[in-house]
């Protein structure tokens, strides 16, 4: 891509591609949030199912799969969307780089064209029993998207670890 390329989802929030960076990465470098917006910030989404337990042991592609699904649901009680996302970070518990790859091209694929600025780390444990993947997000969405008639924010209901 060309040298400080703006791209991105609407004038709220350009992602940017930054001269004299490697264009290797399946990212932007930097992406700004114009005002008025709503900024969202979720809690790391796990793996795990309705009822609390973690999904697919051992597999980081499976569990993968099941916190892009849950991020999705936070955002979306928030009122945002996956294109609303200006910033990930990707945690993995493996040292081992192919590992990482496999977890980040579940990421990549469930952002479809939308690649906010992201961290993919290896870290040695997660929070929970098997855990092996964690994505949280930071999202800018319009600001009018959570209001309702009345002007308060409709509560469509919470994840909490």
């Amino acid at each position: 891509m060309p040298a400080d390329q703006v791209i991105g989802y609407g004038p709220a929030m350009p992602l940017i591609r930054a001269a004299g960076l490697s264009d290797v990465a399946e990212y932007a470098y930097a992406a700004t949030v114009d005002v008025p917006s709503r900024v969202v910030f979720t809690a790391g989404a796990c793996p795990l199912d309705g009822d609390g337990a973690t999904v697919c042991p051992g597999d980081y592609v499976g569990q993968a799969r099941q916190v892009m699904a849950n991020l999705a649901v936070a955002l979306d009680s928030a009122h945002a969307a996956m294109s609303d996302v200006v910033k990930t970070t990707v945690y993995v518990a493996s040292s081992d780089q192919l590992d990482l790859g496999a977890v980040w091209q579940v990421v990549r694929d469930a952002f479809g064209d939308h690649d906010p600025p992201s961290t993919l780390l290896g870290v040695t444990v997660l929070g929970y029993d098997d855990q092996l993947v964690e994505v949280e997000a930071v999202a800018a969405a319009p600001a009018s998207r959570d209001d309702d008639s009345d002007g308060q924010s409709a509560d469509r209901g919470s994840v909490d670890r």
